[in-house]
């Protein structure tokens, strides 16, 4: 007499000490370091500069780098340090409430799709909608209608995410429900949105926080470069974008006005760029 044996086939929560592992050495630990950093200076701008970043200082025309200007000062007399690091908290300000909305309503029209065709389809057109046009031709486009500012720079960072995330979410799903273990538990009689929240999403979640960090690098480049054509943060208020746009004009008298606001949106974009590596090798080496 043979007794046969089934298992039935369960679902593998994805390894969170592998991404936290990756944060913590080589590329991912540099990231955190350098994001961090940055990030700090622009909370504790008011403690680091004892200048007002909008308050124009008497005889302080283009003044060069010194002790009590470290970055120099601009054609209106106002310290380019102080501006720096309060532009660094707009730009990360803007970027951490744009890229996690777009994140989630990608998200959520992308589950959306895989439950309905009629969903999908019209998801997936829309989606090539966004992605038709570029990034800036849609800012202009949308600075045109709306008026510039904060909300247009917002606007077009989760108007870019959302197919993106969408997209990934989508094909991460469907590659997931083909699974043995996901086969079984509707087998048994389970439903649709039971099987989506207990099995497929614990499996879709590493590729999203790398998409994440990814996209926080692309959001601080587009209100940089939002700010910069004058579509962004309208003046008075310091943008990263804007600052390098207003030192053009200047750099033979005080090149540092370019110089301080470029190291900073490399370093926040390169900081992203780096964890966002870690956390992908990572999850490769899963």
């Amino acid at each position: 007499m043979t007794l046969e044996v089934t298992t039935t086939p369960v679902a593998v929560p994805p390894s969170r000490a592998g991404a936290l592992q990756a944060l913590r050495r080589g590329q991912g630990l540099a990231g955190v370091i350098l994001i961090g950093v940055i990030a700090l200076a622009g909370v504790f701008a008011g403690v680091l500069s004892a200048y007002d970043p909008l308050v124009q200082i008497p005889g302080a025309n283009l003044v060069g780098p010194s002790a009590d200007h470290w970055l120099g000062t601009d054609h209106i007399n106002r310290d380019v340090a102080s501006r720096v690091l309060t532009g660094i908290r707009i730009n990360l300000l803007i970027v951490f409430a744009a890229v996690p909305l777009g994140a989630l309503i990608g998200s959520l029209v992308g589950l959306a799709a895989t439950v309905n065709p009629i969903a999908d389809v019209t998801a997936q057109r829309v989606f090539d909608l966004i992605l038709a046009f570029p990034t800036l031709i849609f800012a202009i486009a949308l600075a045109a209608i709306t008026g510039p500012g904060w909300h247009a720079v917002v606007i077009v960072i989760v108007a870019a995410e959302i197919p993106i995330f969408g997209r990934q979410i989508r094909t991460a799903v469907l590659a997931v429900r083909e699974q043995p273990f996901v086969e079984a538990a509707e087998v048994i009689g389970a439903d649709t949105w039971w099987t989506l929240r207990k099995h497929v999403l614990p499996n879709v979640v590493e590729p999203l926080v790398v998409q994440f960090a990814l996209s926080l690098s692309v959001g601080v480049f587009i209100e940089a470069a939002m700010s910069f054509i004058g579509i962004g943060v309208r003046p008075p208020d310091p943008s990263l974008g804007s600052l390098i746009g207003d030192s053009i004009a200047n750099l033979e008298h005080n090149p540092f006005m370019a110089v301080g606001p470029l190291v900073v949106v490399a370093g926040l974009t390169l900081g992203f760029l780096l964890i966002a590596q870690a956390l992908g090798r990572a999850r490769r080496s899963v």
